[in-house]
């Protein structure tokens, strides 16, 4: 029990703001479910330690940096034990509270104290589980805000009166990428039955265009225009970009699940013949977890990149084909409309691409040289999480700011109607967010509310339920 009880207090490092409690009771999961590989030799009692914390709502207070990633996360795990363990030093969260952990397990109705015997504390705290945590967590959400990203593109494209051609299955097949097929299938799904984006539609004048004489909103051009006959590659190409995000989620997954179900501490203990043999190995060694991290923020990076050109399109009355510009419904020399709004987006474009290089090349020695390659798989996974969530606000900026176009455009185009699958997007967003018609107002609500409305997945959600499939899953 001495040894048992100073590993903890060793290894009790780390530095920062604390992990979010999600992915603190998500690491605690993991943790156990690791357990039922039955090669770790850990005792019951252990594990129904996690389970019993996490049914109580109690969550360790987990500092967020200082894990390599080489021996596991040895850091934020002996944090994490020594909740387990009811050490005084250590902070849980429960019932809204932050309270030493004793006092925590007391009120809940469990032994305020735990004693860890055997290999109880290094089966807990080797293992890069809150890599594994930030990981699951960020993949999550990630493909939500794919699915997002397709509403958000389709009303861009109904905003836009876009060509719909270069979507088509027979042009996909010719370059057939799994993911690039499936997220143009999805698209064309969502927008079935369109009438906006339509020939006859692109040559109807809108009154944001620069230099339009009274009256003329709203009829066609004469002369006519020529076809537009292709779009800018944010447009045309999206298929092109949102498809590799969707084959390095299915990959990624894949590397997760495996990872989820494993083993990962050392040593681990088979049986043989009548007894058990110990073997020392190296599954707690985080880098897939680290590499499966780069590839998913670099492809979330491009993702909220392509969205972001998008979105400024939309305010640009050069590329937006007669849209007010900076969508501004009244008044242009007094109100600003959505630029801000839209540069936001940009920021956090930047901020991503500062983020999302490699953190898994980056190893360094550790531990006197007993770690001597490391994979850095709790940064590049906490940083995954990062980019996805400004992603998240990228794309809902997208949203609001096509709405906002389609608003504006209604009345010139009530003749050409969007698809069923936009406007349930369009309504949904509506419900959480008015259209700004009157000037300008408080926009960082606006923008609060829907990436709140895009992290629930609410429009994609009334969507599926409509048209009766799930956003990529179309073949």
């Amino acid at each position: 029990p001495e040894f048992q009880r100073n590993l903890i207090l060793a290894h009790s490092g780390g530095s920062g703001e604390p992990m979010p409690d999600d992915a603190v009771r998500a690491m605690m999961l993991l943790r156990a479910n690791a357990f039922a590989s039955n090669y770790s030799g850990v005792r019951v009692e252990v594990v129904q330690r996690l389970l019993d914390m996490l049914a109580h709502g109690i969550t360790p207070v987990v500092a967020s940096k200082g894990s390599v990633g080489a021996s596991g996360d040895l850091a934020p795990l002996a944090l994490m034990s020594g909740a387990m363990m009811g050490l005084p030093e250590c902070q849980v969260r429960y019932q809204g509270r932050t309270l030493p952990a004793p006092e925590a397990l007391h009120a809940a109705g469990l032994a305020p104290a735990m004693v860890f015997l055997a290999k109880d504390a290094s089966a807990l705290i080797n293992g890069s589980t809150a890599s594994l945590a930030y990981g699951v967590l960020a993949a999550w959400d990630a493909r939500r805000l794919l699915d997002s990203a397709t509403l958000s593109l389709a009303l861009t494209l109904e905003a836009l009166r876009c060509e719909l051609a270069c979507f088509e299955p027979r042009v996909q097949a010719a370059r057939p990428h799994k993911g690039q097929r499936r997220v143009a299938a999805s698209l064309l799904k969502v927008l079935a039955g369109t009438q906006r984006c339509s020939e006859p539609a692109r040559q109807i004048r809108l009154w944001g265009t620069p230099g339009l004489r009274a009256g003329d909103a709203g009829t066609p051009h004469a002369p006519p225009l020529p076809p537009r006959i292709q779009d800018v590659y944010s447009l045309r190409c999206a298929p092109q970009v949102h498809g590799p995000v969707l084959d390095a989620l299915d990959y990624v997954d894949g590397i997760l699940a495996t990872e989820m179900n494993s083993a990962t501490d050392n040593p681990l203990i088979f049986p043989e013949g009548d007894g058990y043999q110990i073997i020392s190995g190296g599954h707690f060694h985080g880098q897939y977890i680290a590499q499966a991290m780069d590839l998913l923020a670099l492809a979330v990076t491009d993702l909220g990149a392509i969205s972001d050109r998008r979105g400024a399109r939309l305010i640009d009355p050069a590329c937006n084909f007669g849209i007010p510009a900076n969508l501004i419904a009244v008044k242009p020399g007094v109100n600003t409309g959505y630029s801000v709004v839209q540069s936001m987006a940009t920021g956090l474009v930047l901020e991503n691409m500062g983020l999302c290089a490699p953190a898994s090349a980056t190893s360094l020695p550790a531990k006197g040289n007993t770690e001597d390659h490391i994979s850095n798989s709790c940064f590049a996974a906490r940083r995954t999480r990062t980019v996805v969530e400004n992603t998240q606000t990228i794309v809902a900026t997208e949203m609001l700011l096509a709405a906002q176009a389609l608003d504006l455009i209604e009345r010139d185009l009530k003749a050409y109607p969007v698809a069923a699958g936009t406007q349930l997007a369009w309504r949904a967003l509506r419900e959480a967010v008015p259209a700004a018609l009157t000037g300008d107002r408080w926009v960082h609500d606006d923008i609060a509310a829907a990436r709140q409305l895009l992290c629930a997945h609410t429009a994609v959600e009334r969507v599926d339920a409509q048209l009766a499939f799930a956003l990529h899953h179309c073949t």
